[in-house]
Formats: C-alpha cells, sequence, structure tokens
C-alpha cells in the first residue's frame, strides 16, 4: 500500500472515530454507517484525482460534487433528477429536510430518534469535516491542523452531551488523530529513506548521540498540536454549560413505533417548541374549546409531566407507549370515594399552533381524535407519531373533574412503593438548605397534605415571593436556592422548586406542564393564548391520585381542596355530562383576549421563557471559563462571516452620509462596480465609467430603474473626473441601494447567497494584503541593503 493510500485510509479511521461520540446522541445509530459509507466515496475519488494528478483545488472540487450527489440520492432522491442530480426540487427538499432535523434537535432529549432530518446533519456534518481531514491531511499534506476538525466534531458531541461523552469516546478520537500523525510521518520517512540516529547507547555520560536518534520539526510539532488538541477536548466539555433535556434544549416528543402497540417516547420537554411564540410582543391563539364544566377555573389542560430530578433539570422519563385505547384506564390511585364529574370538552386547534403533545385536561377517561396519535400510560398523555401535531386538529375529550376533601387527603394512606421510589427521588447534589428550609415551612404540620398546603401557601402567599417574567432560570445545582434566597420568579421557579421540596419531605411529586384554562368569550367558548402557557406541581395523594396544587402568585387558580373553605360531599360515583351547555367547537380560532391590556403594562403575562428549557439548575461552572469558551467557540464560528462583515462594513462606510464632493461620488461608484463583482460581473479597471455601466447592465441582466441608476451615477463619475467643477450630487447612496436590489432580484438563488456569504468583492483584502506586505517587505530589504552597505563601508572622518 503507498504512503498516500495509507494515510487517505487513516483520514478516514480518524474521522469516523471521532465521530463515534456522536454515536450516545441518536438511537439506532445506523446513521453512522451512511456516513461512513458516503466518506468512502469520497476518499476514493480523492485518492483517483491525486493519482492522475489533479491541482488541488480540483481535487477538492471533485470530492464536493460527489459528496454533493451522494446526499443527494440518499437523502432527496425522489426529488433529484435521475435520482442523484440535484436539481431545483431536490435542494428545496434538502432545506425542508434540514430545517426539520433543526427543529428536531432542539426537540428531543438524548438519545433522539434517527428521524430523516437528524440523520441529514449527522452524515452531512462528518462527511464535512471528513472532507476537511482528507483535504488537510491528504491533499495537503498537513496532518498536524487535521486536528482541529476532528477536535471541533468531538467537542460537539461531547458539548451537546453535557461534557459527558465518556473516557471512551474521546480515547477513540485521540487514538484516530495519533493514528492520522503516524501515518503522515510513516508516509514522509518513506520519501526520504531511513534516518540514521547512531548506534542505541544507554546514555553514557559524555556520549553526543541521543538514544532513538533526533526528533525531526514534523514530528514535534505533531505531538505539540496532538498534546493541545487533547487538553482542549479534556477541557472544553467540562467548561461548556450542560445541555439537559434535549440536544439543544428541550422540545416536543415524538414517538417510535408503528401501528401497533410497542415503542418508547423520547424524554422531552414539550414547550420549546412555543419558545419563539412566548416572547412574542402580542398573544395569539392556540386553542379554543367549549366544555360543559360548570366553572372553568380548574379546567388546565396539561400536555406533559416532568418527572425526572437530576438536580439541574426536571425533564419527562422515557416511557413505553401503546395504541390509543378507546377508553384509558383508571386513573392510578384514584378511589370511587371521591367527588368525581364527568365532563366533556370539545376542542380545535390553531393551524398556526403545531405540538407534539395534545392538550387535555387531566386526568381524560377518553379521547376522540383522527390521526396518529400514541399513548403513554405513566403520564396520560398523547402524543403525535410520524410528525403528526395538533395543527388544526379537532378533538373531543371526556375527562373526570375530581375534587376530594382536605379530609380525604389527609388521612390518605401511604403510596405505594414504586411510586414512593421513583417520585421522591432527589439527588445527593440537591442543596441541604433545600430540604431545611421544607422543614422549616412545614414545621407543625401533621400529615403530607398539611405539608403540600403549607408549602403552596408560603410560595403563593405568605414567603414574600414576587412573579417576575424577566428572571433567568439559571443553570446548575444551586438554582433553587438562588430562587429560594431571591424570591423572584415565575411559573417554571415556583412549580420546579415545589416539586423538589415536596420529594425531600418524601411526597411523591412532579412537575406538569401546559396551559391554564384560557378565557371565556362573549360566544360561550374558551380561548386559550399563547400567554397562557403553564407549569404547575402535581403531588400523589392515595385515593385522589395526582392532585394539582397552584404555587405561582397571581397566576392560575387555587384548588379548592387546599383552602380554608374547602366543602366536604359525600361519596359519588361518575356523574354523566350535563346537557345544560353546548360543547360544539367553535368554528375558527380567533385572536386570544386572555391578556387585558392592564396586565400587559404590568407583566403578568409577559413571555415565560424559561418554560423553552424546563430547568431550575444553578450553579455550574465557573464564570469566567464560560465566558472565556463560549467567547473562542464564537470567534471560531463567526470565521465563515468574515467576508460578510467586511462586505457589510465597508458598504456603510462608502455610502455614510460623511464626505462630500467627487470623493464621495467615486467611493459609490466603487461600492456599485463591488456590488456587480458580488453577482458575477468582474470589474475592469480599463474601462471608462460610462462603457463599465454598459458593461454592468449588460452582463448583470439590470433593467428600469435599476439600469437607469447605474448610468446616472456612471455620467456622476465623469463629471467628478473631468469636470473642473463638479456639481453636487445627492441621492447617490439610494441609487446604489435601488442597483444592488436590482441584482438581488434578477439573481438566481445560488449568485444570491454567494454575494451574501461569500462575496467575490472579498479579493480586495488579499490583495490589499498582498499590497502591504510587498511594500513592507520592500521597504526593509531596502534598509537591511543600506544597513549593510555601512557597515562594509564604513565611512571615515578625516
Amino acid at each position: 500500500m503507498s504512503g498516500r493510500a495509507r494515510l487517505t485510509l487513516a483520514a478516514w479511521a480518524a474521522t469516523l472515530m471521532a465521530a463515534g461520540a456522536l454515536l450516545p446522541l441518536v438511537k439506532p445509530a445506523t446513521w453512522i454507517f451512511t456516513a461512513a459509507f458516503v466518506l468512502a466515496l469520497v476518499s476514493g475519488v480523492g485518492t483517483l484525482a491525486r493519482r492522475m494528478p489533479l491541482a488541488r483545488p480540483l481535487t477538492l472540487l471533485a470530492q464536493l460534487v460527489v459528496a454533493l450527489l451522494a446526499l443527494t440520492a440518499l437523502f432527496a432522491g425522489d426529488q433529484a433528477i435521475l435520482l442523484f442530480l440535484p436539481g431545483p426540487q431536490a435542494l428545496a427538499h434538502a432545506a425542508d429536510l434540514f430545517a426539520a432535523g433543526a427543529e428536531d434537535v432542539g426537540r428531543y432529549a438524548i438519545p433522539a430518534p434517527d428521524t430523516e432530518g437528524i440523520r441529514l446533519m449527522l452524515v452531512g456534518g462528518v462527511v464535512a469535516i471528513g472532507l476537511m481531514v482528507d483535504t488537510l491531511a491528504v491533499t495537503f499534506r498537513k496532518a498536524a491542523p487535521a486536528g482541529l476538525p476532528l477536535l471541533a466534531l468531538y467537542s460537539v458531541a461531547a458539548g451537546l452531551s453535557g461534557g459527558g461523552a465518556g473516557w471512551l469516546w474521546f480515547l477513540l478520537a485521540a487514538s484516530g488523530y495519533l493514528l492520522l500523525l503516524l501515518a503522515e510521518g510513516r508516509d514522509r520517512l518513506s520519501q526520504w529513506g531511513r534516518v540514521f540516529g547512531g548506534a542505541r547507547r544507554a546514555g553514557r555520560p559524555g556520549s553526543s548521540v541521543a538514544v532513538g536518534g533526533p526528533t525531526f520539526a514534523p514530528a514535534r510539532t505533531g505531538r505539540r498540536i496532538g498534546v493541545v488538541a487533547m487538553g482542549v477536548a479534556l477541557v472544553v466539555p467540562f467548561a461548556l454549560p450542560g445541555f439537559t433535556g434535549g440536544l439543544i434544549g428541550s422540545g416536543g416528543g415524538e414517538g417510535t413505533g408503528g401501528e401497533g402497540g410497542g415503542g418508547t417516547i423520547s424524554a422531552v420537554n414539550p414547550l420549546v417548541s412555543l419558545q419563539d411564540n412566548l416572547r412574542q410582543q402580542e398573544d395569539r391563539e392556540v386553542l379554543r374549546y367549549r366544555t360543559n364544566a360548570r366553572d372553568t377555573s380548574g379546567l388546565y389542560l396539561r400536555l406533559v409531566a416532568l418527572d425526572q430530578f437530576d438536580g439541574t433539570s426536571w425533564k419527562s422519563s422515557v416511557r413505553p407507549i401503546e395504541a390509543v385505547p378507546q377508553r384509558l384506564p383508571w386513573p392510578e390511585g384514584l378511589s370511587r370515594n371521591v367527588l368525581i364529574t364527568e365532563v366533556t370538552s370539545n376542542f380545535v386547534a390553531s393551524e398556526g399552533y403545531e405540538q407534539k403533545w395534545l392538550p387535555m385536561p387531566y386526568p381524560a377517561g377518553r379521547v376522540d381524535i383522527d390521526g396518529r396519535w400514541r399513548y403513554e400510560p405513566a403520564g396520560r398523555m398523547l402524543v403525535g407519531d410520524d410528525k403528526q401535531t395538533t395543527s388544526g386538529a379537532r378533538y373531543t375529550v371526556s375527562s373526570l373533574d375530581v375534587q376530594p376533601t382536605s379530609e380525604q387527603l389527609a388521612a390518605a394512606g401511604e403510596a405505594p412503593e414504586r411510586l414512593l421510589r421513583e417520585y421522591t427521588r432527589v439527588p445527593s447534589s440537591l442543596p441541604a438548605d433545600v430540604k431545611a428550609t421544607a422543614l422549616r415551612i412545614t414545621r407543625g404540620a401533621g400529615n403530607d397534605y398539611e405539608q403540600a398546603v403549607k408549602l403552596q401557601d408560603w410560595f403563593a402567599r405568605d414567603g414574600g415571593f414576587r412573579y417576575d417574567v424577566n428572571v433567568e432560570s439559571g443553570t446548575g445545582v444551586q438554582a433553587i436556592s438562588r430562587f429560594l434566597r431571591d424570591k423572584e420568579g415565575f411559573c417554571v421557579h415556583f412549580s420546579f422548586s415545589m416539586a423538589a421540596m415536596a420529594r425531600s419531605l418524601g411526597i411523591p411529586a412532579r412537575v406538569a406542564v401546559g396551559f391554564m384554562p384560557g378565557t371565556t368569550q362573549t360566544d360561550g367558548s374558551v380561548s386559550v393564548g399563547i400567554r397562557d402557557a403553564h407549569a404547575w406541581p402535581e403531588l400523589y395523594f392515595e385515593g385522589a391520585g395526582w392532585t394539582r396544587f397552584e404555587p405561582t402568585p397571581s397566576r392560575g387558580s387555587t384548588p379548592s381542596y387546599t383552602q380554608d373553605d374547602t366543602p366536604s360531599g359525600t361519596a359519588t360515583g361518575p356523574a354523566q355530562p350535563q346537557e345544560s351547555a353546548s360543547a360544539q367547537p367553535s368554528v375558527a380560532p380567533s385572536a386570544s383576549e386572555s391578556c387585558t391590556p392592564q396586565e400587559r403594562r404590568l407583566g403578568d403575562c409577559g413571555p415565560e421563557e424559561a418554560l423553552a428549557g424546563a430547568e431550575t439548575s444553578g450553579g455550574g461552572p465557573d464564570p469566567l471559563t464560560v465566558t472565556l469558551t463560549v467567547v473562542g467557540i464564537l470567534a471560531v464560528l463567526a470565521l465563515p462571516l468574515l467576508p460578510l462583515l467586511w462586505r457589510r462594513r465597508v458598504r456603510a462606510r462608502r455610502l455614510a452620509p460623511a464626505g462630500a464632493g467627487g470623493a464621495r461620488t467615486l467611493a459609490v461608484w466603487r461600492e456599485i462596480v463591488d456590488t456587480a463583482w458580488d453577482y458575477g460581473v468582474d470589474p475592469d479597471e480599463s474601462q471608462t465609467p460610462r462603457r463599465t455601466a454598459a458593461r454592468i447592465v449588460e452582463r448583470g441582466g439590470l433593467a428600469g430603474e435599476a439600469a437607469e441608476a447605474v448610468h446616472r451615477v456612471a455620467r456622476a463619475v465623469e463629471e467628478a473626473l473631468y469636470a473642473p467643477n463638479p456639481r453636487p450630487v445627492s441621492g447617490l447612496a439610494e441609487e446604489a441601494t435601488r442597483i444592488r436590489t436590482g441584482f438581488h432580484e434578477t439573481a438566481d438563488r445560488g449568485n444570491r447567497l454567494r454575494a451574501l456569504l461569500a462575496p467575490r468583492s472579498a479579493a480586495r483584502v488579499r490583495w490589499a494584503a498582498a499590497g502591504w506586505w510587498t511594500d513592507t517587505t520592500t521597504k526593509w530589504s531596502t534598509r537591511r541593503t543600506t544597513l549593510q552597505s555601512r557597515l562594509r563601508h564604513p565611512r571615515t572622518t578625516p
């Protein structure tokens, strides 16, 4: 095997070994075989191109073309020309697939399902990194710098897993890099023959020959870069804040499995898909419903329950899912001796509301809905399968309005051992002051129910807490302690803290995420707005099941069974739906009125950003380390944007209103010429302004106002250059903007992207740098020659 073939194989293996750190993030991990196949094709084409041989840029271009064709055939074959040639439809499909993958990354927890979008991002990313490694290590024979893209690949995986990529994956990635360095060293050595380093000696004093021979510069450079790369790879995962609950945050979940029973559901928080909407200044309606419930104040619409608490975040467990039964099982722990009323509600979701989880009252007994929906028994939740969402959904839910009395809750027996074991678990990292505060607040309580009420009242009324949507959720295990100290936050802080404190007291607890009941409209329907999004704790009491509490001040409604005037009642069976109120849904959702102008001014219904992350974490890594790491990562990510940023800065300076006369006219003309260059019209400095204008209009395909603007500015340039007293010209910046708009409208999508992200006129930076370097070296060369001449021929004084 030749040295280059061995180096090509080492680059291919090193990339896949570094990509191994991505395997725990997605299940099943079959995408790695696809990436290995495509990368093998790219490496093979590079080998053939180098043997022909082709110029280095042409080799890279051939590999890029093969990678594009292979990815097109794999992910957009049905839309491609002849199944592998990328046409407009194939590119549009790939863009949609990539956008869906980016959405899935923010939605699913680790391990995420192997959706087509995520698969495209993984395979495409690994192939891109592999192409960079192959180009550096094999085409340019620079294996040491190839460690940087390998490091980026490993660090991304380690950062997304919260620094938990594991020593196995690090050793695998490091071994791949060392393998690449060894292959390059052997290739270099084979070109020069065997290196004689002298006889091996046992370190005899006075010996001038080192044991094992000298170390050459390439090997030293490779080893140094290798040490730095491994050190950074070790430090970066621990410096990056942990991303818990999702690949880049928690999001709406999607079940896996077919039409039959079985399958699992990802551990996710569904409200991240609402994050952008929650941040909008104006409220909008997400769904509307009609119900026969006499009082809707307690008709909370539940999406999902977060039942796992690791000290830094709450998230939903990975649970088995099954087909939706015709009648949902009786709620766990609910006794028929509790006052129960059956309620029927008809829902219509907005077309713009796309959520994987189905909002419905808890506990639901029956759900009538069309589409691909699955049932998760532990949380009594419905989740969309195979890209099913709530958009435009119409469904009917029969639910139970459970109203236990305070006496029944106080007399509740001990929860089953399984529930106690799972829902009272708190991590050892939970600060001690959380439990100490819970014990102090609940001092004197005679049972779990009284403890729960004391906790609720302390948060909502007696503890001096303030509702504030602008408080950050924080990261790390100290977030609850900070919230208890600062006493300001919103529903995420209140619900997460109360659930954690209840668990520390031995009360089974979890957090429900969904919507408050909404606002009743004049036509009798109830409108639920995006700002009705909410989180609240659910505590388990034997006989009543999972029971809602409301610790957030000024939000929602306090349950009647936690108030002093709790009504008592006799045991009844489930009641039939009342016929007094219509339960027909409205035809189309309209703007929500759940947030009044006065509430908007007070900020009481502002966006609840932390619902997106579903985390009450705190502490975390050292702020300086995090800041430096983030700044470094942003600097690396900004490198590809430097041409774009440079071009915008130059354009703003040229078109700035400052300056007058011919200098400003020439600056605007230079901007117009560079704009044409960005869109493919190369500059020709030998032409007159008038001929240049005609050339720009013809080759740029300009017409109408844009073409006339080019000629007007050209005449102004001629006057500025040749007229003895040129007249001042106004509106030059507007003319340049009009011309750039004309180019944008006539260019195709690819040319527009090229002009934006990689403008051709950025070559002026390289020209300027080359000119500066030439001038500098010439100047210093002249000075050196003069100095040497003076030293050789010193002047002698008479």
